[in-house]
């Protein structure tokens, strides 16, 4: 049984929102800070942003920070993480992934987000 379920990407066109869900199991989820990763074509993975298990979040402050246009959430009931993402870019194109801060968790499949006119 999969940990990590990311599902609601997609092909969207610039300017567009997307907003991402990622299920874990209830195990790997409680009492741990979450992030979202993405990994362009031919690039590393890199991370998007993270968010406590109080529901503080970061996005860093990197030229290639998402702050202002992404929005991370998490439903502690559900075992739930949330990205909303607003203002996409074409560079924002890639396969998004959630796990742990560390990630130290299985990783799931992603889900792929493709911005193009």
């Amino acid at each position: 049984q999969a940990q990590l379920v990311e599902s609601g990407g997609g092909l969207v066109q610039p300017g567009g929102s997307l907003r991402l869900s990622c299920s874990a199991s209830v195990n790997w989820f409680n009492g741990r800070d979450m992030a979202w990763f993405r990994q362009a074509p031919g690039k590393q993975r890199e991370l998007v942003g993270i968010i406590s298990v109080g529901g503080r979040t970061d996005y860093g402050d990197s030229v290639n920070s998402v702050k202002g246009r992404f929005t991370i959430s998490r439903d502690n009931a559900k075992n739930t993480v949330y990205l909303q993402m607003n203002g996409l870019k074409p560079e924002d194109t890639a396969v998004y992934y959630c796990n742990s801060v560390t990630g130290d968790i299985p990783w799931g499949q992603g889900t792929q987000v493709t911005v193009s006119s």
